[in-house]
């Protein structure tokens, strides 16, 4: 069987650019990554390609979050750069209300293991439970039952940061 790089890309493109960009947290770069991926695909033709690109996008968005801890750790702070202005948006409010969701998404997966965070993320991409267990190394059994229960535990601290943001904000309005 002939290896279907189109078609790939026309299935699974919106699912790995969703997938890492919960592991990247920025848009374009997320694209670029799953850019590379689909690179990757068309010079290894993979057996099993929705998996593969799977795998493929984990490693990189691994091997990205190394390079981010390094380039931080090499920053220089420059003090006299000038700061960019916001740019006029029409509905500020509807934006900053979506970035402070964005935020407490964000820190609530930051709470799970990184077993929890995986099958979640693999999951919400669309990737089925025999590629999950492929990709995590879970046994296929197993699946189901961590997934729900990383459900239960990504609601739960949703729900604590949610209350504990709205009690420091209702005392900082005091």
């Amino acid at each position: 069987m002939a290896f279907d790089l189109d078609g790939l890309y026309r299935t699974t493109y919106a699912s790995v650019v969703r997938f890492l960009y919960r592991k990247v947290w920025d848009a374009d770069r997320a694209e670029d990554l799953a850019q590379e991926v689909f690179m990757r695909a068309l010079a290894h033709e993979p057996e099993k390609p929705r998996s593969w690109v799977f795998a493929v996008a984990a490693n990189i968005a691994r091997d990205e979050a190394r390079s981010a801890i390094r380039r931080r750790k090499h920053l220089v702070l420059l003090t006299h750069e000038p700061v960019a202005l916001p740019t006029a948006n029409e509905d500020i409010a509807e934006d900053v209300e979506h970035a402070e969701q964005e935020e407490e998404v964000r820190r609530a997966l930051a709470t799970l293991s990184p077993r929890d965070r995986e099958v979640l993320l693999l999951w919400d991409a669309g990737l089925s439970y025999p590629e999950i267990a492929t990709q995590t190394g879970l046994a296929l059994g197993a699946v189901g039952t961590t997934l729900a229960r990383a459900r239960k535990r990504l609601v739960a601290a949703h729900d604590q940061l949610e209350g504990h943001g709205h009690e420091q904000r209702t005392t900082a309005r005091s």
